[in-house]
């Protein structure tokens, strides 16, 4: 793993990351057969030992799409880390009403629609999956988590503005920051912000960058979706930095390297997109109302 380094900024306590991950021993979590990618061991205590530089404490786990509808890999995490963390899981129709109740126990409190990972570009299919996702965990209080870029939230307008479950966008809807604020389906983003039950994740900063060591040219996106609603912004690391992989149906999934990147320069961009009152704001008070630390 990459070097990390204490960030310039002062961490507040209990700054929550609220979007990570974490990979095993393949033989034991082994991924699944429809994947993108073939992950290399990211383990918990790594993840952790990188949390004590940096000055993160609680922690929101997301589970790989490398592993499909299999949670175990993040449902044994959690096991290990108890109360200082929560999860968001992936879920498909044979998921059972008895599973989902073992992982809100465990303190998992969302589910991910991934539409960006898999390129699925047919937004009829998206809202289905969304609106079947949402009757699922509404009675259990969880939200919706959606990967998709700009296009398609966009196209999901309606069914985002309307749904009954708080819903969350990664990666701040993946806009280019080469192609400004006023690109298409930036605006959207930040409407649905205005409407108080979404929310975004300030995270994947280097997935929004065009450059390949300053990713600050994504500051500029991050200020303005803080600006338009500081209560329903959450931070990410994205940690272990999964790096760029699109299957190959020739030689199936590859094996991904992960970006050699330092989580304490991640949270160093968002203190320069906030002030010290919103930063502590979204590690900290946003993450608790959201995920119910």
């Amino acid at each position: 793993m990459t070097q990390q380094t204490a960030p310039r900024a002062i961490i507040p306590a209990d700054a929550t990351d609220c979007h990570m991950h974490v990979f095993g021993d393949l033989d034991l979590y082994p991924p699944a057969a429809q994947r993108s990618y073939t992950p290399l061991p990211a383990s918990l205590a790594e993840y952790e030992a990188m949390c004590a530089i940096v000055g993160l404490r609680r922690n929101v786990f997301v589970s790989a799409s490398a592993y499909g509808p299999d949670n175990r890999c993040m449902l044994d995490a959690m096991r290990t880390r108890g109360a200082l963390c929560r999860g968001v899981a992936v879920i498909d129709d044979a998921t059972t009403d008895a599973e989902l109740a073992e992982m809100n126990a465990l303190g998992v409190r969302g589910v991910r629609v991934n539409a960006a990972t898999f390129g699925v570009t047919d937004p009829a299919a998206i809202a289905a999956e969304l609106t079947r996702t949402i009757a699922r965990v509404s009675p259990l209080g969880w939200h919706v988590q959606i990967f998709a870029g700009l296009a398609m939230l966009e196209a999901l307008h309606d069914t985002l503005a309307q749904s009954a479950v708080p819903i969350v966008i990664d990666h701040m809807g993946l806009p280019r920051a080469d192609l400004g604020l006023d690109q298409p389906g930036f605006a959207n983003v930040l409407k649905l912000l205005s409407l108080g039950h979404c929310w975004v994740k300030v995270s994947g900063t280097y997935r929004v960058s065009v450059s390949t060591s300053d990713f600050s040219d994504a500051t500029p996106y991050a200020r303005a979706l803080i600006a338009a609603n500081p209560a329903r912004c959450v931070w990410g690391s994205d940690w272990p930095h999964t790096g760029a992989h699109k299957q190959s149906f020739q030689s199936g999934p590859p094996t991904i390297a992960y970006r050699p990147l330092d989580d304490g320069v991640l949270l160093d961009l968002l203190a320069d997109a906030t002030d010290a009152a919103t930063f502590k704001r979204v590690l900290v008070d946003n993450p608790a109302m959201l995920y119910g630390f």
